[in-house]
C-alpha cells in the first residue's frame, strides 16, 4: 500500500512541484494539500495521511506552531519539516516540538522519498546540511533537555552510531556502514537512547552535541 502524504506549504508552485515529484514514486500518494499551518489539523483529520510534509515557515501559522496544534488535539502523524539555510532557530524549535524529519527544500527526489519512508517506519531523519545548521544554532542557545550527564560512559561503537545518526543515516544505512545487521543496530540505538535518557534519535543527537560526545 502507498504511503499517504499531506503537503503543507503557502507557495502553490512549491506544492505543485513536490506533488509532481512524489507522483514519480509508486510507493507514495499525495492525499491532500494545505496552504498554511492553520489548516493543518482540519486537513489531517479529513485526509488521514501517514506522513505530513510541511514548510517550517508560513505567514499565518508556522510549521512548528501547526505541529504543536496537532499534538494538542491528539494528531500523532509524523511530520517532516522543510527548511532553508536561514531557519536553524525554527529547526531547533521543531526538534523540541517533536518533528521527525528535517530537509532542505532543494533535496533530490531520492532523498525526499527516503525521508518519507524513514519517518513512516518510525525513525527520525536529519539531513546532514541541516545538522550543520543545528550545530551553529546550538551555540549560545539554552535547550530544555534533561541533564547532559550520561549515566554510563558511551562505547566507541555507540559514538560511531551517534555520528552516523547526526549525519541523518537510517538504521539500515548505519548497519551497512558498520557491517552489522539492521536488527543489531536497532538494539544498539535503543540502548543508546536509554543511556542518554532521551526518547528519540533527534534528541539523542542534540544531547550528544551539547555534551561534546560527537
Amino acid at each position: 500500500m502507498s504511503i499517504r502524504v499531506l503537503l503543507v506549504d503557502d507557495q502553490t508552485l512549491v506544492r505543485e512541484g513536490v506533488k509532481s515529484l512524489l507522483s514519480l514514486s509508486a510507493n507514495l500518494l499525495v492525499v491532500g494539500e494545505a496552504s498554511d499551518g492553520d489548516q493543518v489539523c482540519q486537513a489531517v483529520s479529513a485526509q488521514q495521511p501517514d506522513v505530513i510534509l510541511m514548510d517550517i515557515r508560513m505567514p499565518r501559522m508556522s510549521g512548528v506552531d501547526a505541529l504543536r496544534a496537532m499534538q494538542k488535539v491528539g494528531l500523532t502523524q509524523p511530520v517532516i519539516m522543510l527548511t532553508t539555510f536561514d531557519d536553524h532557530k525554527l529547526v531547533l524549535d521543531a526538534v523540541q516540538a517533536g518533528a521527525k524529519g528535517y530537509l532542505l527544500k532543494d533535496v533530490s527526489l531520492e532523498t525526499l522519498v527516503d525521508a518519507i519512508e524513514t519517518v513512516h517506519a518510525g525513525h527520525t531523519l536529519i539531513q546532514p546540511a541541516v545538522t550543520e545548521k543545528i550545530l551553529q544554532g546550538l551555540q549560545g542557545l539554552q535547550q530544555n533537555f534533561e541533564s547532559y550527564e550520561t549515566p554510563e560512559p558511551l562505547t566507541e561503537a555507540e559514538c560511531k552510531i551517534l555520528r552516523l545518526m547526526a549525519g541523518g543515516c537510517s538504521n539500515r544505512e548505519i548497519a551497512e556502514a558498520l557491517f552489522k545487521s539492521e536488527g543489531t543496530i536497532k538494539n544498539q540505538v535503543s540502548s543508546l537512547l536509554a543511556k542518554l535518557g532521551v526518547r528519540d534519535r533527534t534528541r539523542a543527537v542534540l544531547k550528544a552535541i551539547e555534551a561534546g560526545l560527537i
